[in-house]
Parts: structure tokens; C-alpha cells; sequence
């Protein structure tokens, strides 16, 4: 996942820039500097050759060698075909970002929409977002090591809060091969309905505004 260093930027002041630029985690150092060891060790190991090594033949056959490449280089668009990759990445980062299930909206609707002071209802509220926030920690187990790091077993979502032990036994003992985020969904989905049976949830509008965000 992408390392972030807004705290380090909040109070920004004078060299905060600059420190930025010597950090290593999540740098552009760590992330190429195998190539550029690789690109710098080529370069020097040619120009030896080059100059130690070739005869004033050898070196005048490389030189027409170099332009040769330098001018058929000129026929590949290379601008076009790097903004071309860079408009296409960021367009999936942008569509990735745009889907992170984020739980405010959600969070705002239901407390909005599950009415009522006493203990079930406060219960339904805190259930339903508990469901929604332990899909989406499915959901990253999968994808992100460090969320897998801090939950690396399903008894740590246990401990967490996010589920409970009765929840954990009916969610191993159904048989799939697959990942099993869609279960909190359906108990989201199930709790939901239920609440708008038992007049926590007003009208049907509400429900559906709720069951939307909160499915997504």
C-alpha cells in the first residue's frame, strides 16, 4: 500500500522538504535502485571498453553503431507511449481509490436513519457498521500486507472487536473456497431488514439508501 508522510508535512517548515527527500521507506531511491546500479555499472563498463580497450577501427564502428540506434530510437513515439502509460495508470488508481469503501456515508446514515435511544438500537447501529467495517478488513487481508500483519489470523478480528466468537464459528463452518468478505454484507443486509420490521428504520427509502451505500 502507499506510504503516506502527511503527518511529516502537517507542520511543515524550513528543510521539511528536504528531509522528505532523504527518507528511504516509500522513496523512489528504494524503488529503482537496483536499475540504476544496473544502468550505471553498463554505462562505466562500456565506456572502458571503449576507451581501453577498442582500436580506433573497433571505435568508429561503435560510434556508427550508437547513431544507428539513436536515429531508428527517434521513430518510437516515446512521449506519446509514456503519457499514453501514465494516463492509463493513474486512471486505474483513480477507479481504485473511488471504490475504497470508505465507512463515513455509511456511518452517517445509519445514524441518522436507525432511530431510537435505548440499548437495541444503539446495538443495531454498532452491529451494522461493526459488519460493514469487518468486510471491508476481508477485503484487505487479501490485498495488503500490512492489514494482513495486524490481522494475520481470524482470531485476531476476534480480539479486535470486529467479530465475535459465535459469529467466527458460523463464518468457518461455511464451506467455500473462496474469500468469504460477502458474509458480513448479508448479515449487514439481514440486520437491516430487520430493523425496518421492527421500526427502528421509518420508511423504505431510508432502507434502501442505507442497503446501498452499504452493500457498495
Amino acid at each position: 500500500m502507499t506510504v503516506t508522510y502527511s503527518r511529516r508535512v502537517a507542520d511543515a517548515g524550513l528543510g521539511t522538504f528536504f528531509n522528505l527527500l532523504l527518507r528511504w521507506k516509500g522513496s523512489i531511491y528504494k524503488l529503482l535502485y537496483r536499475e540504476l546500479i544496473i544502468f550505471t555499472f553498463l554505462y562505466y563498463f562500456f565506456s572502458v571498453v571503449y576507451r581501453f580497450v577498442l582500436n580506433d577501427d573497433q571505435k568508429r564502428l561503435f560510434e556508427k553503431l550508437s547513431l544507428y540506434c539513436d536515429r531508428y530510437a527517434e521513430l518510437i513515439p516515446v512521449s506519446f507511449v509514456l503519457g499514453f502509460y501514465v494516463t492509463l495508470v493513474v486512471s486505474r488508481w483513480w477507479g481504485q481509490f473511488e471504490n475504497v469503501p470508505w465507512p463515513d456515508r455509511l456511518a452517517a446514515l445509519v445514524g441518522g436513519h436507525v432511530r431510537g435511544a435505548d440499548d437495541a438500537s444503539r446495538l443495531t447501529r454498532r452491529t451494522l457498521m461493526r459488519y460493514a467495517n469487518l468486510s471491508g478488513v476481508l477485503i484487505y487481508r487479501s490485498v495488503s500486507t500490512a492489514v494482513y500483519k495486524r490481522f494475520p489470523t481470524m482470531e485476531h478480528l476476534v480480539q479486535a472487536g470486529l467479530m465475535t466468537s459465535e459469529e467466527l464459528r458460523h463464518l468457518e463452518d461455511l464451506p467455500s473456497p473462496h474469500n468469504k468478505f460477502w458474509v458480513p454484507c448479508m448479515w449487514f443486509v439481514s440486520l437491516a431488514l430487520r430493523a425496518r420490521t421492527e421500526g427502528h428504520i421509518n420508511n423504505d427509502v431510508a432502507l434502501t439508501a442505507i442497503l446501498t451505500v452499504g452493500v457498495e
